[in-house]
Formats: C-alpha cells, sequence, structure tokens
C-alpha cells in the first residue's frame, strides 16, 4: 500500500524488534527471535503528512488483536510501531489515541524505541507486485488495499 502512496520515496520489508542478529524469514516465523514483521517507510512530510502514513497503518491492519494478524498467529506479527525520537514517539502515541474510536476493542499497538531494522531478503521485497496473484494476495492484502483505496484515494497514486 505504501508504495503506491504519494511522497513514498521507499519501502523495505523487514524484521524489527527481537533478539537474533541477521535473522532470516525462517527463524522469525519460528516466533523465537523475538522480531516482528515490519516494514520501514521513508517518505516526504512536505508531499504526504505523516498522519496519513499512520492513518493508513491503522485502516490496513487490526491493531486490537495481540500477536495476530488474521490467520498469522505469533509475536512476530504484533503490531508495533518503532520510533526513532521522542517526536515520533508523541506522534505514534496521539495517532493511537485517534484511531482508538474506531475500534471497539483496545488497541494493542506497541510504541517502542527502535533498535536495528534487518531487511528481509529479497524475495519478500515487493511482494504484491511480484505475486499478485498468489492466494495471500489475493485473500489478505487486495482486500486491504480496496479499503485504503476507499479511504484515502487522494493520496494514491492512480
Amino acid at each position: 500500500m505504501y508504495r503506491k502512496t504519494r511522497g513514498v520515496s521507499s519501502v523495505v520489508s523487514g524484521y524489527i524488534g527481537g533478539h537474533t542478529a541477521n535473522p532470516t524469514y525462517h527463524e522469525v516465523c519460528s516466533g523465537t527471535t523475538g522480531h516482528a514483521e515490519a516494514v520501514a517507510v521513508t517518505f516526504d512530510p512536505d508531499t504526504v503528512p505523516p498522519q496519513v502514513i499512520l492513518d493508513i497503518f491503522f485502516a490496513t491492519h487490526d491493531p486490537t488483536t495481540l500477536n495476530r494478524q488474521g490467520y498469522d498467529v505469533g509475536t512476530q506479527y504484533r503490531s508495533a510501531m518503532f520510533y526513532l525520537d521522542p517526536g515520533q514517539e508523541a506522534l505514534f502515541r496521539a495517532a493511537i489515541a485517534r484511531h482508538q474510536a474506531d475500534w471497539s476493542n483496545p488497541i494493542v499497538t506497541e510504541v517502542v524505541r527502535a533498535p536495528r531494522f534487518h531487511a528481509a531478503e529479497d524475495y519478500h521485497q515487493d511482494y504484491y507486485a511480484k505475486h499478485p496473484w498468489e492466494g495471500y494476495c489475493q485473500v489478505i492484502i487486495n482486500p486491504k488495499l480496496s479499503k485504503a483505496r476507499k479511504y484515502y484515494s487522494q493520496w494514491l497514486e492512480p
């Protein structure tokens, strides 16, 4: 989704927040590394406000389920935001407060100082663009894209 957002210059899939140095996808999937699957998003705040990036984050996943996203279960699927400085931390906490009204259950998204981010293997980069017809993309990603297009079309590339 972020790749289609105006002002976003980079989206890198990866892993963050764990204790294993240089984790692999298979290690992260085991649930033993402590890492979460994540994306690092680089964007121009003069083109797209940070609040829009965060709004898309909250619109495209369930921030109320602990250690789970859809059918995927484990700490590697936790909802988390990793900040680089106190300004980002405040922005993230304000976004949680703003979006709590959208959900009937409490938001459980972690807000944590960012440790080292580990880029995922090449085959995980641009996964949707490379595999749009795969079952996961059709069943999980497409509905999220539709929802984001519905609410954030003014911020998305055609």
